[in-house]
């Protein structure tokens, strides 16, 4: 027998592994198959085992999860939405590495993988201004600043007020200049240390000069630097092994090192003092190096602020305040008051409040911010106008039909914070790396130190010492970890500015492997704005006008483009609407109810078999040769007899040959699927020079055609509108929806685009190749930085050029590696696409 539970307490597949692994182990258990995104388990049992026993193995194992049957989280999760609302616990703080998938964290601090700062999402409908996440792990997020508990790098907050952004950056720049009042001077006294006759041993000896390093070193490694020792530690304490685990073992190395040979100076080799007896101390290398580190940190948290802030300025397009139409008199209100169908007046200039249409008045709005179009539109009564978007030169009224989080652009910010915080596949490559990246750098410091103690130079230790700390100082596992998500980051803030929403990294990574792109017509290819241009009759007892009649009668209930057409056209014509009933909408072919006791459909040749209404010949060829011209035929029937028809035009939209020629150019074959029939998608297709189509298609269909083309080898992209179209975009390798189709097909695709023609899927593919290329580039720069700077540290260039690394040099050179990562994909602000 099989029984699905509910999961609390998973954050990673981590999480997943753990708790499938606890469950398959109790007695009686089959099979188990945990889903992380649902949060259910799927168990396979022998006979019925009871919940009891799931949940006292999960609490043996530590207590962090919880077993329910379905449907008893429902609390939980209300709990959870009621603190959302609230602006308490919202989770919207995540590690930029992405450690552990897309676990958030409600408060600032350190991602318990990598270490690094936890960053904040940017979404203004998030109140809290106390929570933190990290840049490299979106999943790690607390409620304070701190670092990251995985990478350990400083936590950035989540809110949207770049004020907090500027606190931490001001308090980091606090600490860098602590750390350089006191660095300085130590670097000073070890570097006169070079000349011949230093005039500070004049002064007193070299012993108690070091003891003012030691002193001045104090505030450094215990103040302005101590959270990468914290974080270190807890990289140790947590195996959870990273950048900050190889500096505070190498600086704190140094540092040790030199406190005990102030202390005890008889325990060390005669290699290791200076001709005056004092053990050489490193104070200067642990200072300068951590100093360093430092700054890079100040650097990366001045740089990584930029990656976001895309949507940083999709935030500054809502308005505050709006002005509201009441009992005639024009109310100042805030945003938050506003409430669904409330009349709101738009002046000159102002910023569109809320989602709407247009009640009275003409105008242009300039809706570049979310389309990427610089060209305004011209908009009237009816016409739908979006949050965010600026009004030109002519006052109009409008209503509020989406407010809040329904908005078109919260629910973009919404899509590309989600978009920043995913993991793109490619991304498993640098964790694979990383997983083994520390233990190695320590494996090759402690080789370091012995090939050098039993082959190096006099003094042999010294060198081995020095060469050690400069192995754990250069590593830099977090630029291999930042590689990918600040590509992403940037890359999809640049969509978003160009009207292509992403849903998550893969599907960047997959949109730039598309080989082959199906098109719907209706809505996609076309404008989807279908107008009656014929209405006609079969039946010498009905006139034009008793079949319209019978048409709109039947469209009134129906929600579909062609039927919102026909209603229009018959209220131009002042058509009676009779009554119906037992309205039904058959999918992929049409509409059928009874009025005035007929029973009456409506639809293509499909939904006439499906009424048993026969279309003879003549009919055929009467609508032929509307079908030759690109028109849409529907066929009226009336008590199972084929009595009239309505032709419906849909202009091709201006984008969509330019478009088409240029995914041909880029070696993308584009197949145009349709539920219309042949003849139409015939002239469709060779207006638009397409050379495969495929008419009279049902969703099942299209379904079907993505399948055969993937088990072909092709990488399928889907592009549609509409209802029919959400199997085949859920299917395809990447589906994409038109902005302005039904919210079904938006939902069920991976990029969404915000003016809905398509040269937006141009920009798509121009996009992903960007950002890929961009990524690529990330990842070589951090691997052969690496592979070349941790065996340059170690000395293999000595023997042949006398070249040896100072660890103060490879501690600026680690500082710079992320901060050269991050720079690299904010290039991608400046790309065309």
């Amino acid at each position: 027998m099989k029984h699905i539970y509910h999961i609390q307490g998973m954050t990673c597949n981590g999480c997943r592994s753990h708790v499938e692994k606890i469950l398959s182990e109790v007695a009686g258990v089959s099979k188990v198959s945990v889903d992380l995104e649902k949060a259910e388990a799927t168990i396979e049992m022998e006979s019925h085992i009871p919940i009891e026993t799931f949940q006292e193995a999960l609490k043996n194992n530590g207590g962090k999860y919880s077993i329910h049957k379905q449907g008893e989280h429902h609390q939980h999760s209300e709990d959870k939405k009621e603190r959302q609302l609230k602006g308490v616990g919202t989770g919207t703080f995540y590690c930029p590495m992405h450690c552990e998938g897309d676990k958030t964290y409600d408060k600032a601090g350190d991602c318990p993988v990598c270490g690094m700062d936890l960053v904040e999402e940017q979404n203004r409908s998030t109140t809290s201004s106390e929570q933190w996440t990290c840049p490299m792990h979106p999943e790690v997020i607390k409620d304070e600043a701190g670092a990251c508990p995985k990478c350990g790098m400083d936590l950035v907050p989540m809110e949207a007020d770049s004020s907090e952004e500027e606190k931490t950056y001001n308090k980091l720049l606090k600490k860098f200049k602590i750390a350089v009042a006191f660095t300085l001077p130590i670097f000073l006294m070890a570097m006169s240390e070079m000349l011949s006759n230093n005039p500070l041993y004049d002064i007193m000896e070299q012993k108690y000069w070091n003891w003012i390093q030691f002193a001045l070193s104090i505030p450094v490694v215990f103040y302005a630097t101590w959270m990468f020792f914290e974080r270190a530690y807890k990289s140790i304490k947590t195996w959870n092994l990273n950048m900050f685990t190889l500096i505070g073992i190498g600086a704190g190395v140094a540092w040790l090192f030199s406190v005990f040979g102030m202390f005890f100076p008889d325990i060390f080799p005669s290699q290791f003092k200076t001709e005056s007896g004092a053990v050489h101390v490193y104070f200067e290398a642990a200072t300068v190096i951590l100093t360093l580190v430092l700054l890079g940190q100040l650097l990366e948290a001045r740089a990584h602020s930029k990656t976001n802030s895309a949507v940083k300025e999709l935030l500054k397009l809502a308005p505050n305040k709006a002005i509201k139409v009441v009992d005639g008199e024009d109310v100042e209100v805030t945003i938050d008051a506003i409430e669904l169908n409330d009349i709101l007046k738009v002046k000159p200039g102002d910023k569109i409040p809320v989602d709407g249409s247009i009640t009275e008045g003409d105008t242009t709005i300039d809706e570049s911010m979310i389309t990427g179009e610089p060209i305004p539109v011209n908009k009237t009564i009816n016409d739908k106008v979006s949050s965010g978007t600026i009004n030109g030169n002519q006052t109009f009224l409008m209503k509020a039909e989406k407010v809040g989080s329904d908005t078109l652009l919260s629910q973009i910010i919404h899509m590309v914070n989600n978009a920043s915080r995913s993991r793109a596949p490619i991304q498993n490559l640098a964790d694979k790396v990383s997983g083994y990246f520390v233990p190695v750098v320590v494996i090759i410091s402690l080789l370091t130190f012995t090939v050098w103690a039993i082959w190096g130079p006099e003094p042999v230790y010294v060198y081995a010492f020095v060469n050690a700390i400069a192995v754990l100082i250069i590593a830099c596992p977090c630029a291999l970890g930042l590689a990918t998500p600040m590509s992403v980051m940037v890359g999809v803030g640049k969509g978003a500015q160009s009207g292509v929403l992403i849903k998550n990294a893969e599907a960047l990574e997959k949109m730039d492997k598309v080989t082959t792109l199906i098109v719907d017509k209706t809505g996609t290819i076309t404008e989807g704005k279908p107008t009656v241009e014929t209405v006609g009759s079969f039946d010498d007892g009905l006139t034009e006008k008793d079949i319209l009649k019978y048409i709109i009668s039947l469209n009134k209930n129906s929600e579909h483009p062609l039927a919102e057409a026909t209603i229009k056209y018959g209220k131009e014509q002042n058509a009676e609407i009779l009554n119906s009933e037992n309205f039904s909408a058959v999918t992929g072919k049409g509409v059928e109810a009874t009025i005035d006791n007929k029973k009456v459909a409506l639809g293509n040749p499909k939904m006439m078999d499906y009424a048993s209404a026969k279309i003879t010949s003549q009919m055929e060829e009467k609508a032929k040769d509307y079908q030759k011209q690109g028109k849409t035929v529907s066929y009226l029937s009336i008590n199972k007899t084929v009595t009239g028809y309505v032709v419906i035009g849909d202009k091709i939209k201006e984008t969509s040959a330019k478009a088409i020629k240029e995914l041909q150019d880029k070696g993308i074959e584009v197949i145009m699927l349709t539920g219309d029939n042949h003849d139409t998608a015939q002239a469709v297709a060779t207006e638009l020079n397409l050379t495969d189509f495929k008419a009279s298609m049902l969703p099942e269909d299209k379904l079907k055609e993505v399948e055969i083309l993937q088990g072909k080898g092709k990488v399928v992209a889907m592009a549609g509108d509409g209802i029919n179209d959400a199997p085949a975009l859920a299917k395809s390798d990447i589906g994409i929806a038109m902005g302005t189709g039904t919210s079904v097909a938006i939902e069920s695709a991976m990029i969404t685009l915000v003016k809905g023609d398509l040269h937006g899927i141009v920009k798509a593919k121009n996009l992903s190749h960007a950002v890929m290329k961009n990524i690529k580039q990330n990842l070589f720069f951090a691997l052969i930085y690496n592979t070349l700077g941790v065996p340059i540290a170690a000395g293999v260039l000595f023997p042949f050029f006398g070249i040896l690394l100072s660890p103060m040099i490879a501690a600026l050179a680690m500082s710079f590696s992320s901060v050269s990562v991050i720079a690299n994909a904010l290039r991608l602000k400046t790309i065309k696409v």
